[in-house]
């Protein structure tokens, strides 16, 4: 991975991003950069009320991610392989399912002017999985605040994704089928997924392995 100096993991909650970031900058030596979800302080009243909470909870973690973006811009990238576990479009991506209208175009004159910004990755993996082993995952981690997350808001959440990579052309992506493997607890899982992610991506890679768990 000696030409890439950004790379950026993303999917839909419970797919993993943050397991592979943190495995990935322990190979790689590289600096990790992660989101900080557990510090919204709107987050579980969002789960437990979406309509009434949506907006404050969208509109911290723009500013919160914006400002990690900018903090990106003091790194020597030249000099340091950079992992994150997730893109600043992201946000975006929640917004346009958990926001009515006029919120959504408050929202967007605000995200428009920060996007100038923000650095893009020099490569995206993109991590795939069904709702079914999303919900699976969700469960098994245990996390309180997300006990109140509904199959139908992942189900929601899972096609805005999908959708979105589908017409993805910004940087070269690699789209990763998760649901046969388990690259956390699984060595040899792992080694396959980084050593296919080693190889030079132009465009969009699709990566299916169907061995594993």
């Amino acid at each position: 991975m000696r030409n890439l100096y950004y790379v950026a993991i993303e999917g839909t909650i419970g797919v993993g991003k943050t397991s592979l970031a943190n495995l990935l900058s322990e190979k790689l030596s590289a600096k990790l950069v992660l989101e900080t979800f557990e510090d919204n302080p709107f987050l579980s009243d969002f789960y437990e009320d979406p309509e009434r909470h949506a907006f404050q909870t969208q509109l911290w973690f723009l500013l919160q991610r914006y400002q990690q973006q900018q903090d990106l811009r003091q790194v020597d990238m030249f000099q340091n392989l950079v992992i994150t576990d997730y893109m600043f479009v992201k946000d975006r991506l929640f917004a346009s399912l958990n926001l009515s209208e006029k919120e959504m175009s408050l929202y967007d004159t605000v995200a428009n002017m920060m996007e100038r910004n923000v650095i893009h990755p020099d490569l995206v993996i993109f991590l795939q999985a069904d709702t079914e082993t999303l919900m699976k995952n969700i469960a098994k981690r245990g996390r309180d605040f997300e006990k109140n997350i509904s199959e139908d808001y992942i189900d929601a959440l899972n096609q805005v994704y999908n959708e979105y990579f589908f017409r993805y052309q910004d940087t070269p992506l690699v789209i990763i089928n998760t649901n046969n493997i388990d690259f956390v607890n699984n060595h040899q899982d792992l080694e396959e997924m980084i050593n296919y992610i080693r190889q030079p991506v132009a465009g969009t890679k699709f990566f299916n392995p169907t061995t594993g768990i």
